[in-house]
């Protein structure tokens, strides 16, 4: 929506609240895997991630899920890790196939974070979770493939895009990793913002407003670029650390908001201002980037903040998935 059709603010401020307000120009995702935060918050899509549907799978209202996925594969003849895997496979499907009975647009399931540098295993797994997807009726045009932004991770979402699978590429930091993805031509981008903000706060010591915060800064720079030279890529805005941060973003592509943050905009009334356009970002004077892989490496290792919060989500990924296949294995 232009911003000369958004409602009037102060007709908006008593009658709409500022979760319906940021509706009217950018797409709202849930950032949960919980069923009941997206019937009460009515996100367009949503998206999950390891540590969340490990938080999930703990809960008693979603241990039937689990139950399935361990039954339904002890019919195979998997032991071991192969039959934990299996599993994992299932359970991260199961959640997506219950979300996407409540949302009416995508849902994003990620890929192994030990897969992040192996171009060969991201695109099997993204072909695996297809396929069980598949099995449920549910189709592609409904799926998006969480892939982290590493370079192998954009070689991966470039193949799979041309065979018509859909990727969200996560831990996103920097404009080298959104330009990458870009020229893979990847269906959407997951910028995170308040890791941004989080390593600049232990650098420097000091507080940050919600304008001069650097994860808004990044993502409107990105945004910039991609509107300015015509990429179709979806920036959506993730990782929020507060509200303020998500009202500087108003109008970008899409927004995945956890429910805490959700709740906080739906109790507020207080109008919000249309911040992203594509009019304004074609004016801005973003030089264009030509990459490649040596390129895109020597970018990232110039920019100590992007490498290290990517390894860091890898790893911090990871480990949650470690903590679920033990979760897991202790039930089987």
């Amino acid at each position: 929506m232009s911003p000369s059709a958004q409602l009037d603010t102060s007709a908006t401020a008593a009658t709409l609240s500022q979760l319906d307000q940021l509706k009217q120009f950018t797409k709202v995702v849930a950032d949960t895997g919980d069923f009941g935060s997206l019937k009460e918050f009515a996100p367009q899509d949503a998206t999950t991630n390891p540590s969340l549907i490990l938080k999930a799978a703990q809960m008693p209202e979603y241990k039937h899920l689990l139950e399935k996925a361990i039954a339904d594969n002890r019919k195979s003849n998997a032991t071991g890790p192969a039959l934990i895997s299996l599993i994992m496979d299932d359970l991260l499907v199961d959640f997506g196939a219950e979300i996407l009975k409540i949302v009416p647009g995508r849902v994003s399931t990620e890929t192994d974070a030990n897969l992040s540098f192996d171009v060969e295993g991201l695109v099997n797994k993204a072909h695996r979770f297809i396929s069980l997807y598949a099995q449920r009726g549910i189709g592609r045009d409904r799926i998006l493939i969480k892939i982290a932004s590493t370079w192998e991770g954009t070689r991966a979402a470039q193949i799979l895009q041309r065979e018509g699978i859909n990727c969200n590429m996560t831990l996103l930091f920097s404009l080298a990793q959104a330009v990458a993805c870009a020229d893979a031509k990847a269906k959407l981008i997951s910028p995170f913002v308040g890791r941004i903000l989080d390593w600049y706060k232990a650098k420097t010591g000091k507080d940050y407003s919600p304008a001069e915060d650097p994860g808004v800064v990044s993502v409107k720079e990105i945004y910039s670029y991609y509107k300015k030279y015509g990429h179709p890529t979806e920036v959506m805005g993730a990782s929020f650390r507060n509200a303020g941060e998500i009202l500087e973003l108003a109008g970008c592509d899409l927004l995945t908001i956890s429910p805490s943050l959700l709740a906080e905009l739906k109790k507020s009334t207080a109008p919000v201002e249309r911040k992203l356009s594509p009019s304004k970002a074609k004016e801005s004077d973003i030089p264009r980037i030509e990459l490649d892989e040596k390129k895109f490496r020597w970018m990232m290792n110039e920019d100590a903040m992007a490498t290290e919060k990517t390894a860091e989500g890898i790893r911090v990924f990871n480990a949650d998935a470690v903590k679920l296949e033990k979760y897991i294995a202790e039930r089987v």
